[in-house]
């Protein structure tokens, strides 16, 4: 039972701020999708009252699970903020996961009602409705099994929204990983981290003064981040299923759209397509992008093409979306070691550079970047000692390591499990991806470590030319030698058609190391 001074000072949390957001001017433009259909603010908020009656109406209780498995559509903002309403736990199915990942997934959160979307993913609704005893299956629109949705959200009468009695530490959504680095893990996602994600987003980022939002990320994942900031700002979203090149430049210039999110592959997809330049993109003024790090030589060239339009965040799930932010005046286009820092950090959180005995370390030197603050976790969901581990001393310790210049800017050497010890040296793969994207033959690349008898490990390259572009071993190597030395060159360079990617757009490396495992014929010793 809530006390009368905690409910005095209680503060205000994402539940809130939705109802306070669809309280007023319901008349004007929210959601743009379909073949130029529109959904007003007074439309979305009658839809997530309807989805919200639907739910109870199917006897799920406060707290349930309920994953969600669908391409971006209007829908998947309804299940968002029903959810939010109902106080149910949202469970984001990673669109690109495997069946046995989404099955653990299902088993390991304890979910009770899968909503998917049939026109992308009704075989594997299906295929988990019917392997999982006891679970709700619920479809967005008509499919071979399950409940339609949709169906029974109509038949609802839409009522004023009420935001529940929330608490700071109530779970809202446990967010998968992608699993790329061993059996997925979920982050507990609580009110109080969504509270000051939220505020951050609304304090930080370089919104335009008129919000026209293209919305191609997934809805269900990172792009789920930016709605309640388009919400309140009285702002629009035009919503694509997915990502696809030559639909992005089209929509920018149909509906004259002011503000993108997208990850790195999605900027170099736009930059790299043929019909990039017949298209007016000069509305657009800030590209918010992150979630992986982005070659200095593209971002040069999307400032180039684009102007000074590129905005940068850096977080992780334990700590959402903004712990560092690299604002569009700091994008300085002659600084290769600025376009590849990852900006200063926000002061809403507490943020230091440790070493391995977590003692700060001064500017210039390699440092594990640590978080404090409302906006780290609170815990991994049924992982205490992987919880342990990350919070160790106080600190949420990223795995990112870093090195700070004189001006506060952070630039990420590489993630901490992926360095590699090859003959004795360390090597940062980041920091030799950064050297072979700067070569005018390569789009995009990747660099790991394979295991290799005489060296330990061997600095393996992969790399995507582009279109006309021959293998370049040898000057690849050269360009690598001359600006890293000869520790750093990749012994091995495979020239491949894509690299695998995350469903958040990060290059999936464990990926990478599977498929191309060096075996004994290609063993390198010299």
């Amino acid at each position: 039972m809530t006390t009368v001074v905690e409910a005095q000072y209680r503060g205000i949390f994402q539940p809130q701020l939705l109802v306070h957001a669809l309280s007023y001017n319901l008349d004007r433009p929210f959601l743009h999708y379909g073949d130029d259909q529109i959904m007003t603010a007074g439309d979305y908020r009658d839809l997530v009252s309807q989805y919200l009656q639907s739910l109870r109406a199917l006897g799920l209780a406060r707290g349930a699970r309920i994953g969600v498995l669908s391409a971006n559509r209007p829908e998947v903002l309804a299940v968002t903020g029903a959810c939010l309403l109902g106080e149910y736990v949202l469970v984001p199915m990673h669109p690109l996961a495997s069946l046995e990942d989404h099955q653990y997934a299902i088993s390991d959160s304890g979910m009770e009602a899968l909503i998917f979307d049939p026109e992308s993913y009704n075989e594997r609704g299906t295929a988990l409705a019917g392997a999982t005893d006891g679970l709700f299956a619920l479809s967005i629109g008509p499919a071979s099994m399950g409940l339609n949705l949709c169906e029974l959200a109509g038949k609802m009468e839409p009522e004023a929204l009420v935001a529940p009695d929330t608490s700071p530490e109530d779970v809202y959504r446990l967010s998968y990983s992608g699993g790329t680095t061993g059996k997925p893990k979920a982050v507990a996602g609580t009110h109080r981290v969504g509270a000051a994600m939220l505020s951050i987003l609304m304090a930080e980022w370089e919104w335009p003064a008129e919000v026209k939002q293209l919305m191609c990320a997934h809805l269900s994942h990172a792009g789920s981040a930016m709605f309640l900031p388009t919400l309140l700002r009285g702002g629009a979203m035009v919503i694509m299923r997915g990502f696809d090149p030559l639909k992005v430049l089209q929509a920018i210039e149909k509906h004259r759209i002011t503000c993108v999110l997208l990850v790195p592959t999605m900027i170099y997809a736009l930059l790299d397509h043929p019909r990039f330049t017949e298209f007016d993109l000069s509305s657009l003024e800030t590209v918010f992008y992150g979630a992986a790090a982005m070659s200095p030589a593209r971002l040069r060239q999307g400032l180039a093409r684009l102007g000074p339009v590129f905005f940068q965040w850096y977080g992780q799930v334990e700590a959402p979306m903004t712990v560092c932010v690299m604002r569009r005046a700091d994008h300085v286009s002659d600084d290769p070691e600025r376009l590849a820092s990852c900006g200063r950090p926000v002061p809403w959180v507490h943020v230091e550079l440790l070493d391995e005995q977590m003692r700060p370390v001064p500017d210039g030197v390699a440092g594990e970047i640590c978080v404090r603050g409302p906006l780290v976790m609170a815990r991994y969901h049924n992982r205490p000692e992987q919880t342990a581990d990350a919070l160790v001393g106080g600190w949420l310790h990223t795995g990112d390591v870093a090195v700070r210049d004189k001006g506060g800017f952070l630039r990420i050497v590489d993630r901490k499990k992926d360095m590699i010890v090859s003959g004795g040296f360390n090597v940062y793969p980041r920091e030799v991806e950064d050297v072979l994207s700067g070569h005018p033959s390569v789009a995009s690349c990747a660099v790991v470590g394979l295991a290799d008898p005489y060296w330990g490990e061997v600095v393996t390259a992969f790399v995507v030319l582009h279109t006309g572009e021959k293998h370049c071993t040898e000057s690849l190597q050269a360009l690598v030698r001359e600006k890293k030395g000869p520790a750093q060159v990749p012994k091995v360079i495979e020239c491949v058609d894509e690299l695998p990617l995350t469903a958040v757009g990060k290059i999936d490396k464990k990926s990478l190391r599977a498929s191309y495992k060096l075996c004994s014929d290609r063993t390198v010793t010299q």
